[in-house]
């Protein structure tokens, strides 16, 4: 059983943030240990309060977990403020810097609702992009990374990869028309992954979603590529089967592997 260290806030309603992540990692037969950064009070609708954890105690719960249990790889989602991701990449790059890490650059929740402090953005950028194996950045998120438009994609992913990180995932979910295009860029190639979308409101930690599953079949040995792909079609059966519930953005269903082999 490959082990994923996960860093990155609690959603009360349970459809993004740790909870999912746990949930993913899980499904795909994984083992879930975590650092909590912030808490949310929140629903399918709303963010409707958000507490930060203090950095000595993210500090503390990452050296906790790789002190003992050990991970395979590791996943960053929701940080929250700047001495957050200051103390997380000071104590990443003390314990695990050979370790792949996928960033998934949480700054808006799926309701609107800001998850990143605007001074933030900077730091995480200059520091964390440099020691981390791939980031995940939707539309939005490219935008307020690079500070242009994405009217190319492969344009912006050069863009962010260029920002230090060893490969880029941008995902076009955000995009116009009926089909999805998540670009993956590294030095060497880019790879565009398309899709037809899911005609859907049920799309409530997708992000988070991804991401954990990515760290998952990196942890397992998996090339970029190959993680990615799986990732991938485990995202889309899950969006496909979600469960809808709440009146706003719906999770998705995380369970599918165990609940479909069950039927």
């Amino acid at each position: 059983m490959k082990r994923v260290l996960i860093i990155a806030g609690s959603d009360s309603g349970g459809g993004a943030g740790i909870q999912a992540d746990i949930k993913t990692a899980s499904a795909l037969g994984a083992y879930a240990a975590t650092a909590i950064t912030a808490l949310t009070a929140q629903n399918t609708m709303k963010v409707e309060r958000v507490e930060a954890v203090s950095p000595d105690m993210v500090v503390a719960q990452i050296r906790a977990v790789l002190s003992d249990i050990g991970a395979d790889a590791i996943k960053i989602g929701m940080l929250h403020s700047e001495p957050i991701i200051r103390a997380v990449v000071r104590t990443l790059e003390e314990v695990s810097t050979s370790l792949p890490i996928v960033l998934d650059p949480v700054m808006v929740s799926t309701s609107g609702d800001v998850l990143l402090d605007a001074d933030a953005i900077e730091v995480m950028t200059e520091q964390l992009f440099p020691i981390a194996a791939l980031i995940t950045p939707n539309l939005p998120e490219a935008l307020k990374l690079t500070g242009t438009p994405v009217t190319d994609p492969h344009e912006s992913a050069e863009m962010l990869l260029s920002m230090g990180p060893s490969a880029v995932l941008l995902k076009g979910g955000h995009g116009p028309g009926d089909h999805i295009a998540d670009v993956l860029a590294t030095p060497e190639e880019t790879h565009v992954f398309e899709d037809v979308k899911i005609d859907t409101v049920h799309t409530h930690g997708t992000g988070c979603t991804l991401a954990t599953a990515i760290a998952v079949h990196l942890a397992e040995g998996l090339d970029l590529k190959d993680a990615v792909g799986r990732a991938r079609g485990y995202l889309r059966r899950a969006i496909e089967t979600a469960p809808g519930f709440g009146a706003g953005h719906g999770p998705i269903n995380h369970l599918h592997p165990i609940t479909e082999r069950e039927s």
